[in-house]
């Protein structure tokens, strides 16, 4: 328990680290005070250029990756797949409380007054970090997001169906190879469903903005060629 204690404390200040703010700063600008005024590489994107949009959006998928590669493997849990012949399944809540740590800290910076981005790169990074337990849904996730990116070109509305398509991932994900016992097997795997359930609803909730923005027809599109400025 103490390892995984120590874990969800340093996934916290992890994901506290505002990549936004700092990439801003080496350009000389405040990325607080311009477009969206959020620290996510969208807006990073938007306001410093493509590549630096990228850059914040890989630095915010490592710091919530990296935490939880780091707790899974002092834990040894790292490439465990559920299995309910073990008759306990605390090792994956504990997982989702490190994953939770460091988006909360994107979310919520204690460097930033507590204040923060929309947590979607950060929460996908976590995700995939997750192996192999939620690796390939996060994945399906990343390709829902592309897909949509390219179809609707608006990053809120494909960061929205990546987050709500990643319980769908996951649950799909362990139907196979359960026989007739399904239920108890998604039983068993609840905390995963639960965690990435709760995850789409925040995500959401923390977009609320862009779709009061949709329902007007006011939502920023990104132009004709496609770009990664994936979560804000």
């Amino acid at each position: 328990m103490t390892v995984w204690i120590i874990s969800i404390i340093a996934a916290y200040f992890v994901g506290s680290i505002p990549f936004g703010v700092i990439l801003g700063r080496l350009r000389g600008v405040d990325v607080r005070a311009h477009g969206s005024r959020n620290i996510g590489a969208t807006n990073v994107g938007r306001v410093l250029g493509r590549p630096w949009g990228i850059t914040c959006f890989l630095l915010d998928m490592l710091k919530g990756a990296t935490p939880v590669v780091g707790a899974g493997l002092a834990a040894g849990v790292f490439g465990r797949e559920p299995d309910p012949a073990t008759g306990t399944a605390a090792w994956m809540w504990w997982w989702m409380a490190v994953a939770a740590a460091a988006i909360a800290g994107h979310m919520a910076s204690p460097f930033l007054g507590f204040a923060g981005g929309k947590g979607v790169a950060t929460s996908f990074g976590a995700m995939l970090a997750m192996w192999p337990l939620l690796s390939m849904p996060a994945l399906g996730a990343v390709c829902i997001w592309y897909a949509a990116l390219r179809l609707f070109r608006v990053v809120s509305l494909a960061s929205m169906l990546a987050a709500v398509s990643l319980p769908l991932w996951y649950a799909v994900r362990m139907i196979p190879n359960t026989g007739d016992d399904v239920g108890a097997k998604l039983l068993y795997a609840s905390p995963p469903l639960i965690a990435t359930t709760l995850l789409a609803a925040l995500v959401i909730w923390r977009h609320r903005a862009n779709i009061g923005r949709l329902r007007r027809g006011e939502e920023p599109r990104i132009a004709n060629r496609s770009t990664p400025e994936a979560g804000k």
